[in-house]
């Protein structure tokens, strides 16, 4: 029976309805029904990456070890000398654990600024993370800095000053007995000397070296009247025939202060 126009357009629409529900069927196939219905990816089998935390930082086993920490403190505490690098200026200082702004106590000798104007202002001392050393002024301000160059020594330079070198007492070098032997003075304070002595390279009573007064000096010197003499632990000592005895710290080669002090310092000097 021969198709109408009608009949043909029919049978057309239906063979493209069934040739697009074929297509639609095999694109549903290779993708996912519900992925290609809804619009949305297909979700994979895969499972997704799994990242583990940060390891955390390392930490100092011991950080009272490190330099600043408590070793380090604790090993600066006690008497230490300053001096020049020729060490013909010498004083000393004492370290505290007393917390001052910016560090801890310094305590400065009397006679430091002297010999050494820059340490006029010093009142503290601070440790940094490598060791080095900052002397500190009342503000916590470095005035000078000092860098460790062994255990028990840090040395520093600066224009006006020079170089400078700080040792531990135990560290620091002492005179020998053959090195004070000779022509001393006695001073007060600032003024001229008021007695002379000669410190002798013979033996007197007691394991001593003998000294010799000269004629002319002061009561003050006389009524002490000393008879002998010696190092002792870096010091020099005079000893009175009555059990008395002054002893002396170095300032330098040539000046000895008579220790502890006084607000009339005692000075030795050599002549």
């Amino acid at each position: 029976m021969p198709l109408t126009r009608p009949h043909a357009r029919a049978s057309v629409k239906r063979m493209r309805t069934r040739q697009f529900a074929a297509i639609v069927a095999f694109g549903v196939g290779l993708c996912g029904g519900t992925a290609w219905t809804q619009g949305v990816p297909p979700k994979t089998d895969q499972p997704e990456e799994v990242r583990e935390p940060p390891a955390p930082a390392p930490q100092s086993q011991n950080p009272q070890a490190q330099p600043g920490g408590e070793d380090a403190v604790n090993a600066m505490l006690g008497g230490w000398e300053f001096s020049d690098a020729d060490h013909n200026r010498v004083c000393h200082f004492t370290f505290r654990v007393e917390p001052t702004p910016g560090g801890r106590r310094l305590e400065v000798d009397k006679s430091c600024p002297t010999l050494f104007p820059s340490t006029k202002d010093i009142s503290g001392w601070a440790l940094n993370n490598y060791g080095d050393l900052s002397l500190l002024d009342a503000h916590g301000t470095s005035v000078i800095d000092l860098t460790q160059v062994e255990s028990g020594m840090y040395d520093g330079f600066t224009p006006g000053e020079g170089r400078y070198v700080l040792q531990s007492a135990a560290a620091a070098p002492m005179r020998s007995a053959e090195e004070m032997v000779g022509e001393w003075a006695i001073a007060r304070g600032t003024g001229k000397p008021i007695c002379t002595l000669t410190l002798a390279n013979s033996p007197a009573a007691g394991g001593a070296m003998a000294l010799r007064v000269k004629a002319g000096c002061d009561p003050f010197v006389t009524r002490f009247n000393p008879s002998a003499w010696r190092m002792d632990q870096g010091e020099l000592v005079l000893l009175s025939a009555r059990g008395q005895n002054w002893q002396f710290e170095e300032n330098d080669a040539n000046t000895w202060q008579r220790v502890p002090e006084s607000a009339d310092p005692i000075l030795l000097l050599r002549q």
